[in-house]
């Protein structure tokens, strides 16, 4: 929680970047996504990934997909100490060797500020790579007073336009981050719960996830 608590203080939730503060993202030419994913049963052998898209063509660029074995025990809010490692690997391994297809914000499978200490995996790995960095979360992680009830369910339903959002305010008053949902042609009524990670404001971040998305989840995170 110290170590939490210090790499927290570097995290800039506010644009920084030319490309963000134009509304058609002007400028933006690469898009990375970042997953861990396991073997079904063996939570110590994960494949961790890291792929680079054009924008706003969302093609494939760079891919960097790799087993590693992960020995830090979960713990419940602490997931980036057993994650993120490995995702840092993956950023320096593309710097080295393609720094020309570095991307100019990481789409991370996870959460930033919407975490119970204000610190998910999209900070940490934002402030140890010094990337912009946005976390989308496919389930809501119930923090700061925010429940999957009725009301949240009933909030949800009322998306019913592609891009429609609504933002996540937690029992403190602070909005934690934003409820979107898909919509559209395919119909996903399932939401996704965007946040900021770091180097990016919430209102950047949601234009950009939503800019990513041909189908439920983000090209550079689905791909």
């Amino acid at each position: 929680a110290r170590e939490q608590a210090r790499l927290k203080a570097s995290v800039v939730a506010e644009d920084t970047e030319e490309w963000q503060k134009d509304s058609g993202l002007t400028g933006l030419e690469r898009v990375g996504g970042v997953d861990l994913s396991y073997i079904k049963g063996d939570d110590t052998r994960a494949c961790a990934s890291l792929v680079v898209l054009s924008y706003p063509a969302l093609e494939v660029l760079y891919e960097d997909c790799r087993m590693v074995a992960v020995s830090a025990p979960y713990v419940p809010g602490f997931l980036a100490f057993r994650e993120v490692p490995f995702l840092v690997e993956a950023v320096q391994r593309l710097q080295q060797e393609e720094p020309k297809l570095k991307p100019q914000v990481l789409l991370v499978d996870g959460n930033g500020l919407l975490h119970p200490r204000g610190f998910g995996v999209a900070c940490h790995l934002g402030v140890l790579t010094d990337l912009p960095c946005v976390g989308v979360a496919k389930n809501l992680l119930q923090v700061d007073g925010l429940v999957r009830d009725e009301l949240h369910r009933e909030q949800v339903h009322s998306l019913q336009r592609e891009g429609d959002t609504f933002p996540l305010r937690g029992a403190s008053g602070g909005v934690l981050g934003m409820v979107s949902c898909r919509g559209g042609y395919n119909n996903s009524s399932k939401p996704l719960y965007i946040s900021v990670g770091h180097r990016v404001c919430l209102e950047t971040a949601v234009r950009l996830v939503k800019s990513c998305c041909r189908y439920r989840i983000p090209e550079p995170i689905r791909q």
